[in-house]
């Protein structure tokens, strides 16, 4: 698969990422080119077979890569039909026994055809774990339970159940039987109109799923440990088995292996018991003295092998189902040992006890990157690392909560407790000792974590050499927020006065500064677009920071600086910022702002920031041509009055800022040459060598001053962070500057008013973007900067739109993510007030106030345990939130909606008419599902796959049976594989020029770094598998299309979810795949799959529906399902009608496949009436002499030559009789129009990447 570029082409492929790299200023020591088109192929060695001899089976070949190391040979075994069941075993090469650690490059002696021998090794009590517990994954490894329980970053997919097993393989087979007849007929809930809305398909039953039982019970003894002198005989511990014929064995595990001992349940005798066989593996005794095990064991291993790798290899972050059905609870040894050592992150394969996270964080940040593979070594350590220590986080946060940790300050009250777990530390999100008493109390100390990982994640992003920040992990559980953080080595041994040397830690009463903190934030400053400025300390001396005066600098033990509190590294966002005597433009007074927000912590977003800067710089580049132009125009003595060029138009919203020495693509055609002379001349000036004459210069000062820039010489917009925080006092000989920052920030919270929310609204009506559900809206919201907290105001201007009726789609999931998140936040306080013991009771009765129709829903809880509940609450001093909530159990649906419309009036300013869950489902045409999905997926709620009946007035919809679980809501830090990331952007763009195969190339390569850096399971690996599968199709290679969209199918559904709007859209594209391939029935049942996820995630009435009913459409049409065909076409026509007009283009094709089908049932007159309305746009939009048109007009004839044709036929039948000689009628879709037709209807032909967007994240949702 991989194409090795050629040396030159490499070296242009390099010098494209690098060039990428400088233009947004984040890495200032890229790699000079030269080194670079060796560095792309020693990527990718060319890999070489070894020949493998492992004991009791035929020796095999195996392919394997210069650069894998000796245990990635140790896994493939370990994971091979036959050879699975070994873990304790080394690899020797001509007697020579091979590290562990060493890659096959180094290994002497070794290359193609050379034969390595498996020889098995002495046990340990570490390596006999290792093997219990791989025993006890391969016995379940077909079971789902710990996707289910999102445990060990497993999670679920469903793909196999709609393609009947792998795609590659059956579509080979299937090829020449898809043409026998074939069910098309769909479930009920499928069909267009349908108003059931069923949850049980959401997780359909997997066959392969019923489980083979191959042994009873595999515990841990009693017996164990073994005493001192059996140890002395090799006996490391002790296993009890109860087989499948129910016969009770006992094991021990020694040195040598495993054998049967003597012992029972109540009797120890550890001598050797017959028969007398001793096993090195655990499976190999086990075949021996039960045949059922045997029998079953290697039926079960065979199914795991077909399953393809995808559904089985773990993520790098943990996945969560918020449904699962009803389980039989087993009994697992290695599960019960996990949960009471409670494994504090220590990994088995890693020497040593618990981890140090600081030390791991920051040591693989310090790796060297001068060249692509040590660059892409750094990444990968890096990833690594942080998936670790985002698990190893959540679970501490767990234990926390949970009670099961001890705090390092016990005699404090709850909310003021902190943790330390794990080499972790753990405080909760209150307001402790008033430190966030001026900003809002514990609402601001609930926000403030996320606000620190935003920072983080930014300074991460910039990565610059010698500035560290901590391991932070934000965890939402229970209704608690929970911040992890490594921890500073020295840090708990001396106060926080004596450590911070950089910063301040009573928000700016006193401030200190240090040198080396200067000088490497001021390498951030212009990234983060950050001004270097003086503050005031309390003796009223000025100190210079790069930075917000919150931003603490701490040198720790080892020498390192560190830099946390990262809370305000984003300028304020003065709209929910009120300040007295300060007034706001124009734009948003208009719009009701400044309003009090609950907290003063509000920031604009960094995309916010970026886009701002890009317009400001596209304002410059306008300006200062228009000022070049005029003085041309006055020494040609045509003098023309001066004039302030317009800002430019609310459409220039890139995504990823260009630097100053970017950005003049975007002007149009007249004043390109004019830009072109401001950008040659702004580039002279800023070098300062001279050559630049005077009255230029004037010109690019004008334009600086105009724009706001911090230099009169060349166009640099920075943010003063630490305006209008409280407590700041800046110095008199900066009041200047301080005025021009006030004035940016309000120009930037005016830009967001009138340019990015009423862009996101035109990109709406484009359909640019196309939300699906909440999170995608929130998504979509976010790349633009624009903060959750403005969904009110979205939503004013969806509903004030002329364009109302187009937006109707993003008005509906607007309205249910606003009552969602109002519900979510009275959740929060509704669930602290809640005992473990009362969780599940607490959660259905929420959720019955909240969706269920039954008027007064009863808490089940016996009233004595009410009381003991207030008691105990009063005497234990549990945290309360702001809110009283020892009356949890009598809330009611009338109250709970009450708030719902208050929280929405107060957090959102937006007013909701509705006093009940069937009011608001009526008058915004919500779906109860949908809120249900909404709701859990926001608080971690996981319920029973049933179905519930929501509008039932006589029960209730939940029971506390109904509630499973509860898991954490978990935020981190994603570190980017920088080189793969660039190597897919020129990839897209060659794309986009039309050169598909060095597009593909580079994208094959952008795949095999991604690889490296993330290992097999990743979003942005998703991505890429889904850009190639699109590629071979458009270059005709269904069958490598196909395989690269299983993939990101299979992917889409274990890292972003089974319905994630994302996994739709890969189904989609993967019916087109099988349809190309002839697989016409596993099309069907992949496009009614993503129909049906369609409908519970949002419903009918949405722009993607017209999309996939055309393509169900088509394809019934091609297996002749006329009436079928007809249902889903009409529905397309009538969603195409409303969302793009009756004019447009799109209802044109749609009349035109009506026409079809109508023709292929010969009923000419509707085809005819549909075909002319498709004409007639056609002729509007396009002219008489477009191809299409023509097309149409064409059809047109042929279609009244066929009605004349039959009323002709049925005359002669009326006048003759049954004898009337019938001409057979001409009704004739052919395959490969039919085939052309699909593909339009897919929008695959249509090939271009919105340029617009930048990739991971934002074109997820968006089409070619």
């Amino acid at each position: 698969m991989l194409l090795n570029g050629d040396c030159p082409e490499g070296l242009k492929k390099e010098e494209r990422a690098a060039e990428l790299s400088r233009e947004n200023g984040l890495d200032e020591a890229e790699p000079g080119e030269e080194t670079t088109g060796q560095e792309v192929i020693v990527i990718q060695d060319t890999g070489f077979s070894v020949k493998i001899l492992a004991p009791g089976i035929e020796p095999f070949s195996l392919q394997v890569s210069p650069q894998e190391m000796v245990q990635e040979i140790h896994q493939v075994l370990m994971d091979r039909e036959d050879t699975c069941h070994r873990t304790c075993f080394s690899l020797h090469l001509d007697g020579n026994m091979l590290d562990h650690f060493s890659e096959l490059r180094s290994v002497e002696g070794l290359q193609e055809g050379s034969v390595l021998r498996v020889v098995e090794e002495p046990y340990t009590v570490r390596e006999a774990r290792i093997h219990v517990r791989h025993v006890r994954d391969l016995l379940k490894s077909l079971d789902p339970s710990d996707a289910f329980n999102g445990v060990d970053c497993n999670s679920l997919s469903f793909l196999s159940v709609f393609t009947d097993g792998d795609l590659g393989d059956s579509g080979k087979r299937k090829k020449g039987l898809e043409m026998d007849p074939i069910d098309c007929t769909p479930p009920e809930y499928i069909l267009p109109g349908s108003r059931e809305r069923p949850l049980c398909p959401l997780q359909p039953q997997n066959h392969d799923w019923k489980p083979l039982q191959c042994l009873k019970v595999l515990t841990m003894s009693g017996w164990n440990p073994p005493p001192g002198n059996r140890k002395m005989h090799g006996d490391l511990m002790y296993l009890f088995v109860i087989t499948a014929e129910d016969r009770q064995v006992s094991i021990t595990a020694s040195t040598r292996g495993f054998y049967l001992n003597q012992s029972t349940a109540y009797h120890f005798n550890p001598k050797p018991a017959s028969p007398r066989f001793l096993s090195h593996s655990l499976v190999e005794l086990l075949n021996q003295i039960s045949p059922t095990f045997k029998k079953n064991f290697a039926v079960l291993q065979k199914k795991r092998v077909q399953r393809h790798p995808f559904e089985r290899i773990a993520t790098p972050f943990q996945v969560y189902s918020w449904t699962a059905p009803q389980a039989e609870h087993a009994m697992d040894c290695v599960r019960a040992e996990d949960a009471y050592t409670s494994r504090l992150g220590y990994e088995e394969h890693i020497p040593g006890q618990t981890r140090d996270w600081n030390e791991e964080l920051q040591t693989t940040r310090e790796l060297p990157r001068k060249n692509l593979p040590e660059r892409l070594l750094r990444e990968r350590a890096i990833f690594k690392v942080h998936s670790d220590f985002t698990a190893a986080a959540t679970r501490g946060a767990m234990a926390v909560i949970d009670g099961n940790v001890m705090a390092i300050n016990p005699s404090e009250e709850t909310k003021m407790q902190m943790f330390i777990w794990n080499n972790i530390f753990f405080s909760l999100g209150f307001d402790v000792r008033d430190h966030y008493k001026d900003f809002g109390g514990d609402v601001a100390a609930y926000v403030a974590p996320t606000n620190d990982l935003n920072g983080v994640r930014t300074y991460n992003a910039v990565d610059v050499e010698g500035l560290y920040t901590l391991g932070t992990v934000v965890v939402d559980y229970r209704g608690y927020r929970v911040t992890a953080q490594s921890i500073i080595p020295g840090i708990l041994e001396r106060d926080q006065e004596q450590s911070v040397i950089y910063g301040s830690i009573d928000f700016g009463k006193t401030v200190m500064s240090h040198p080396r903190y200067l000088e490497l934030l001021e390498r951030t400053s212009r990234p983060l677009k950050i001004l270097r400025h003086r503050v005031l300390n309390d003796r009223d001396e000025e100190v210079e920071l790069c930075s917000s005066v919150e931003c603490k600098g701490i040198i720790g033990n080892d020498g390192r600086h560190y830099i946390l509190d990262l809370l305000r590294t984003f300028p304020p966002d003065l709209n929910f910022l009120p300040v007295p005597g300060e007034g706001l433009p124009e734009e948003c007074s208009r719009a009701g702002f400044p309003r009090a927000h609950r907290h003063k912590l509000c920031c604009l977003r960094q995309e916010l920031v970026d886009a701002f800067v890009e317009h400001r710089y596209l304002l410059f580049m306008k300006l200062a041509a228009l000022q070049l132009m005029q003085q041309k125009a006055s020494r040609l003595e045509s003098p023309t009055s001066l004039e302030n060029g317009d800002s430019p138009s609310s459409e220039s919203k890139p995504e990823d800022p260009p630097g100053p020495e970017a950005g003049s693509e975007e002007e149009e055609g007249g004043s390109a040459s004019g830009l072109a002379k401001v950008k040659e001349l702004a580039e002279t000036i800023a070098s300062d060598d001279g050559t630049a004459d005077p009255r230029s210069r004037e010109v690019i000062r004008n334009a600086c001053r105009a724009v706001g820039s911090i230099s009169s010489s060349a166009f640099d917009v920075r943010f003063n962070p630490d305006i209008f925080s409280p407590g700041v006092r800046f110095p008199e000989s900066c009041q200047e500057e301080v005025r021009d920052q006030k004035q940016l920030l309000k120009d930037a919270a005016a830009f967001l008013l009138s340019c990015q929310i009423p862009g996101l609204v035109k990109d709406c009506i484009d359909h640019a973007v196309l939300p699906m559900d909440g999170a995608t809206l929130a998504e979509v919201m976010r790349q633009r900067g624009i903060n959750m907290r403005y969904l009110g105001k979205v939503l004013d201007l969806v509903l004030r739109s002329p364009a109302r009726e187009q937006l109707d789609h993003i008005y509906k999931i607007g309205i249910g993510e606003l009552i969602t998140r109002s519900a979510k936040h009275i959740f929060k306080t509704y669930l602290q007030g809640v005992e473990l013991s009362g969780l599940s009771a607490a959660i259905s009765h929420f959720l019955n106030c909240f969706l269920s129709s039954y008027p007064n829903p009863v808490a089940h809880l016996p009233a004595d345990e009410l009381i003991s509940k207030k008691r105990n609450r009063r005497r234990r001093n549990r945290p309360l939130g702001a809110a009283d909530n020892t009356a949890w159990a009598v809330m009611t649906p009338q109250e709970l909606w009450k708030n719902i419309c208050q929280e929405a009036k107060n957090y959102f300013d937006f007013s909701l008419e509705c006093e009940t869950v069937d009011q608001a489902v009526e008058t915004y045409g919500l779906q109860k599902i949908t809120l249900l999905r909404e709701i859990s997926l926001k608080t971690g709620i996981q319920i029973l796959l049933k179905e519930y009946s929501f509008d039932s007035r006589h029960k209730p919809a939940f029971t506390e049976e109904d509630v499973l679980n509860i898991f954490p809501v978990v935020k981190h830090v994603n570190p980017k594989a920088s080189d793969a990331f660039h190597f897919f952007q020129s990839g897209q763009a060659k794309v986009q020029q039309g050169f598909l195969k060095e597009g593909c190339e580079l994208i094959n390569e952008a795949l095999n770094l991604f690889n490296n850096v993330y290992g097999a399971m990743h979003v942005e690996i998703c991505a890429c598998l889904r850009l190639l599968a699109r590629l071979h199709y458009i270059m005709g290679d269904y069958a490598e299309a196909l395989s690269n969209q299983q993939k990101a199918v299979l992917m889409s559904e274990r890292v972003m979810g089974i319905e994630h709007p994302n996994t739709i859209q890969e189904y989609m594209h993967l019916a087109l795949y099988c349809f190309a391939s002839s697989q016409l029935s596993t099309a069907l049942s992949l496009l009614y799959r993503a129909r049906y996820l369609t409908l519970l995630v949002f419903g009918e009435d949405h722009p993607e529906m017209a999309l996939l009913d055309n393509n169900i459409g088509l394809v019934l049409h091609g297996v002749m399902e006329y009436d079928l065909s007809l249902r889903f076409l009409e529905n397309a026509l009538a969603v195409s009608t409303k969302y793009h007009g009756p004019k447009s283009l799109k209802v044109a094709l749609s009349h035109h496949l009506v026409a079809r089908v109508y023709e292929s049932k010969a009923e000419f007159r509707s085809a005819l009436q549909h075909e002319k309305e498709g004409y007639t746009i056609y002729k509007t939009q396009l002219g008489e002499d477009h191809e299409k048109t023509k097309e149409s007009s064409e059809y047109l004839k042929c279609l009244t030559q066929q009605a004349v044709a039959l009323q002709r036929t049925m005359n002669e039948i009326y006048r003759n009789g049954s004898s009337a000689n019938i001409p057979p009628l001409k009704v004739r879709p052919p395959p490969s129009a039919l085939r052309t037709r699909v593909e339009v209807g897919f929008s695959v032909l249509l090939f271009k990447i919105n340029n617009s967007l930048s990739w991971l994240g934002i074109d997820k949702y968006s089409r070619w």
